[in-house]
């Protein structure tokens, strides 16, 4: 277990980080911003990072990450290529915005009509060209005081996503967001910071594609922040791919208003450690969310699910489904809590999290909970673990498949119960392609 002094050692390298770039960061944005920054560092350094202490961090150890000295990524110039990326998720799209180790890469981006009053672009851009929205919006939601990696990103991102979706505009296309990392010389941290604000009753569907370039040692701690209006409508895919070599934290922040629905799917498939972080807060009456996640492991991987759907407001609904595969000696974490406040009458949430354990050796500690405070609600939640049905198996290779393809296929169905539920046709093609991937054999003869 890590003394104090080590903690003060983790911690130091970031404020000293902040220190030295605090003058090239004050460039980005207004004052406002800047105060924004030094509040979010100032509060990093009471809190430091998590320890399984914490009870929302009880089966992750972050003491592989802290002992990394990452130092903040720079900008690569335009020495990447398309054709380097083509095998990276969204890159084939008409909509996409690249962002290269957290930095805009316009070359690389490519944007197809979209109507008149959307703002789609670089977050960089955004903090001086539309600031009163930035301002509004930015930290307000993913807040940092009890967080220390929203605290880390909100004080040194530089660059990522901004949608201003205006009052009743659709946006047809799915956006994809690449985040793509590099091979760096010494690890290195990226921040990359997403602002989604969609008005009243506009429809966007949103794709957030993570991946990396080689097998490199490299840290991403990125933040999403979503705010819908009354009426609005978000369909939101993030897919992480990186190397079995890298860190990856993230937080997506969503704020529903009146009858708003939003509806994410998370694939998780890449990553050494990993703790992503889905938060919903239901501010008006009426309104849906879909939290939906998949996370295949193998060899040593680590991946901490941790959700939360608070339901502040009456009437309003949530549905969540989290599945795990787990192989090898991978260890899964899954936290889901719902929240129902006093007020909030007429709740009903679900909420399920099954996993597949492949090997003897993998585990997974699940958590679902539920705190209701109200009275007329209907809520359920339930957690399953088990193995692959030694009879299913044995049915399929009396029809010819073999051991191997036979685990394959039956995995593939227990995923592809999530993995079905992506609403963008070409997202949920490559990773059906992902998924069935290892099996070799012919599965004809199961029609």
């Amino acid at each position: 277990m890590n003394t104090l002094a080590e903690a003060a050692t983790e911690k130091d390298v970031y404020l000293s980080e902040f220190n030295r770039l605090e003058k090239a960061l004050a460039r980005r944005g207004r004052p406002a911003v800047q105060r924004l920054r030094r509040a979010a560092i100032a509060r990093f350094d009471e809190l430091g990072f998590p320890t399984p202490r914490n009870e929302d961090w009880k089966f992750t150890s972050l003491a592989a990450l802290t002992k990394v000295p990452f130092r903040p990524a720079e900008p690569v110039g335009d020495s990447l290529k398309a054709t380097q990326l083509a095998h990276i998720l969204g890159m084939d799209a008409a909509c996409r915005l690249v962002f290269v180790d957290g930095y805009f890469a316009p070359e690389l981006s490519a944007m197809s009509s979209l109507p008149a009053g959307v703002i789609v672009g670089s977050l960089a851009t955004a903090l001086n060209e539309s600031s009163e929205i930035v301002e509004t919006h930015l930290g307000r939601h993913a807040r940092f005081e009890e967080h220390a990696f929203t605290a880390l990103n909100t004080a040194f991102f530089r660059d990522g996503a901004f949608f201003f979706i205006p009052k009743g505009k659709v946006v047809e296309a799915p956006v994809h967001l690449v985040f793509v990392v590099t091979a760096p010389a010494e690890p290195t941290v990226s921040y990359p910071r997403n602002l989604i604000v969609a008005g009243d009753n506009s429809r966007l569907t949103v794709v957030e594609s993570y991946a990396g370039l080689a097998d490199d040692v490299t840290f991403t701690n990125a933040v999403t922040e979503i705010v819908l209006g009354d009426g609005a409508a978000v369909d939101h895919c993030k897919v992480q791919q990186e190397s079995v070599s890298a860190f990856h934290v993230a937080t997506t922040q969503v704020h529903l208003g009146r009858a708003a629905n939003f509806a994410s799917c998370y694939v998780g498939l890449g990553g050494g450690l990993v703790r992503n972080e889905a938060r919903a807060l239901f501010t008006g009456e009426g309104a849906e969310c879909t939290l939906d996640g998949l996370y295949q492991l193998d060899g040593r991987q680590h991946m901490d699910n941790h959700t939360v759907i608070d339901h502040a407001v009456p009437r309003c609904a949530s549905h969540e489904l989290y599945k795990g595969v787990l192989d090898g000696k991978s260890r899964g974490v899954f936290n889901g809590k719902i929240y129902v406040r006093e007020d909030a009458q007429k709740t009903d949430a679900k909420q399920t999290n099954k996993t597949l354990l492949l090997s003897e050796d993998a585990v997974i500690n699940t958590k679902p909970q539920l705190e209701i405070f109200a009275d007329d609600v209907k809520c359920t939640h339930g957690a399953t673990v088990g193995q692959l049905d030694d009879e299913a198996i044995f049915y399929l290779r009396t029809r010819g498949i073999g051991l191997e393809d036979a685990r394959g296929l039956l995995t593939y169905a227990f995923a592809n119960d999530v993995v079905g539920r992506v609403r963008v046709e070409s997202v949920r093609r490559r990773l059906e392609q992902a998924l069935l991937g290892p099996i070799k054999g012919d599965a004809s003869n199961l029609s």
